[in-house]
C-alpha cells in the first residue's frame, strides 16, 4: 500500500467513526458542545473558590443533564484536578 491509500483508507475510517458518535448522540439524546473550554474555566473557577453547588449549576446549564449527573461529572473534574 501506498501513504496516499493509507491516508484515502485512514480518512474513511474516520469518518465512518464519526458517523457512529453522531448516532449515538443522538440515540442518547446529547447534545454535542463544540467548545467547552470557556464553561470548563467557569466550572473550574468555582471549584478552585470551594463552590461545587455553582459549579454543578453550570454544568447542568451547559449540558442539559440531571442533577445526579452534573454532580458526578463535577466531582470527577475535581477529583482528575486534585481539589
Amino acid at each position: 500500500m501506498t501513504i496516499e491509500t493509507d491516508l484515502i483508507a485512514l480518512k474513511l475510517r474516520v469518518r465512518e467513526l464519526e458517523d457512529r458518535l453522531k448516532h449515538l448522540y443522538t440515540h442518547l439524546n446529547i447534545t454535542y458542545v463544540e467548545s467547552i473550554e470557556a464553561g470548563d474555566a467557569k466550572i473550574i473557577e468555582m471549584l478552585k473558590k470551594g463552590n461545587k453547588i455553582e459549579a454543578i449549576k453550570i454544568y447542568r446549564e451547559m449540558f442539559n443533564v440531571g442533577l445526579v449527573e452534573a454532580k458526578q461529572a463535577v466531582e470527577g473534574m475535581e477529583s482528575r484536578m486534585g481539589l
